[in-house]
């Protein structure tokens, strides 16, 4: 077996940038929610997604199940073996859930649910129903403090036709 080491602080900030990217890019265009993931595998992004909730009218379409959908497709497996998930916030307890079963390596995020709570996304019900906490799952998921990271909350705030779910 091959001991892949972690990513530095410096790795994880840069891809959730990307994922923070990503959550902008898909609240511009209206697809759904201001969240994004990216998937890494030894330094290299294998997929990344926006939240296509209201574009593919699919409520399991948030960032990180469609980023494991088109890693795993990228991938040829249904498994996210040496992969870590990058997510531009806290994911939801469906998504943790689907992270679980994808088997990645780690899960890093930027923003809390505190913040999504703040935005009009509040998982705190559903968090409650399942009672699950990110530390509650037998992988690595990690809150990572990168700049900007309530950015893409604050644009879709700003966007007056975005659909509120």
């Amino acid at each position: 077996m091959v001991t892949m080491t972690p990513p530095s602080l410096s790795d994880k900030r840069r891809y959730l940038v990307l994922a923070l990217d990503e959550a902008v890019r898909g609240a511009r265009a209206g697809f759904g929610g201001p969240f994004g993931a990216v998937v890494v595998k030894e330094d290299r992004v294998v997929a990344s997604a926006c939240n296509r909730v209201v574009a593919a009218n699919d409520p399991t379409a948030h960032a990180e199940v469609e980023a494991v959908r088109l890693a795993c497709r990228a991938l040829g497996s249904f498994h996210l073996a040496g992969c870590d998930v990058y997510a531009s916030c806290e994911p939801c307890p469906m998504c943790l859930f689907a992270l679980y079963w994808a088997r990645p390596r780690a899960v890093y995020y930027a923003a809390g649910r505190a913040d999504a709570a703040a935005a009009g996304f509040d998982d705190a019900r559903l968090y409650a129903a399942c009672s699950i906490t990110p530390s509650s799952l037998p992988i690595m998921v990690e809150q990572v403090d990168v700049p900007g990271a309530i950015q893409p909350f604050a644009i879709y705030a700003t966007l007056v036709d975005r659909v509120r779910y």
